[in-house]
């Protein structure tokens, strides 16, 4: 784990392999080691950089409302203190792919293709920007630990629930060791988010949109809805799996990511 300092604040980060640069954006309430199964994507001609977003793992807080366009500066920033100057393949994770719409509305010259895994373009619904406010006060009160009891059996899918518990517990642990105030900083800023639903029409960069079969977060159907609005996305449905499908089902997402990238190396 490496870190550097961005703005004044800590961000700590991997950065392995070499070629492309392949950003790992996680998902919330999560770091950077929901990503530990994709190490394996690392090689001569890719190299994979996976940060903690500020307010989790060994990153900063930002502040007490972090928007996901901040965090796609952050993103943008981190990159720059790298040296990374070439187009990247930014993949972001439910949360992560809240920023990588971000990141492309602001830096899309900085983007040479994208990959939205268990993700959606809509916004909140009033009630659930509230709830998600309301859970944020409550994260800050208690902890995380009510979040996490209530979004655990939502994220993962049953297969995983079933059969692989390790996972779920090693899971639970990640969560609760960000601290409550990142948690609820990156709560109030998904409240906030902009509906990026009529802009999915825009996206000109090469695009693979994921979904875990079992993923009652994003489900599928909504999750290919938007994947057919993006001019020419491929999409990729990873059997048994649930929200997390990089993790759940590392195997059938790899190799979807492989032959993803491979595919855009020969555009370039």
């Amino acid at each position: 784990m490496k870190s550097l300092k961005l703005n004044g604040r800590d961000i700590g980060y991997e950065d392995f392999g070499q070629g492309r640069p392949l950003l790992l954006v996680h998902g919330f309430p999560l770091d950077h080691t929901m990503w530990s199964e994709q190490h394996p994507l690392a090689s001569e001609r890719v190299r994979v950089i996976a940060p903690d977003l500020p307010g989790f793992g060994r990153s900063s807080l930002r502040g007490d409302v972090v928007t996901m366009e901040q965090f796609a500066d952050d993103l943008a920033g981190l990159l720059d203190a790298l040296g990374v100057a070439e187009p990247i393949v930014l993949c972001g994770l439910s949360m992560g792919g809240y920023i990588a719409f971000q990141f492309w509305r602001k830096y899309a010259a900085r983007l040479g293709a994208m990959i939205l895994c268990d993700t959606r373009a809509a916004t909140d619904s009033p009630d659930a920007a509230t709830g998600r406010r309301v859970m944020a006060e409550r994260v800050q009160r208690e902890g995380p630990a009510p979040l996490i009891d209530s979004m655990l059996p939502r994220v993962l899918g049953a297969t995983t629930q079933r059969e692989r518990p390790q996972l779920v517990e090693s899971l639970r642990g990640v969560m609760m060791s960000n601290p409550p105030r990142g948690i609820a900083a990156a709560a109030r800023g998904m409240a906030e988010r902009p509906d990026m639903t009529a802009a999915l029409a825009e996206i000109r960069c090469p695009t693979l949109v994921v979904v875990g079969a079992e993923d009652a977060a994003s489900p599928p159907a909504e999750v290919r809805a938007m994947a057919q609005s993006i001019p020419g996305a491929r999409y990729i449905e990873v059997p048994a799996a649930g929200h997390l499908s990089p993790l759940e089902n590392p195997a059938a997402f790899n190799a979807a990511v492989t032959e993803f990238l491979e595919e855009v190396a020969k555009r370039h």
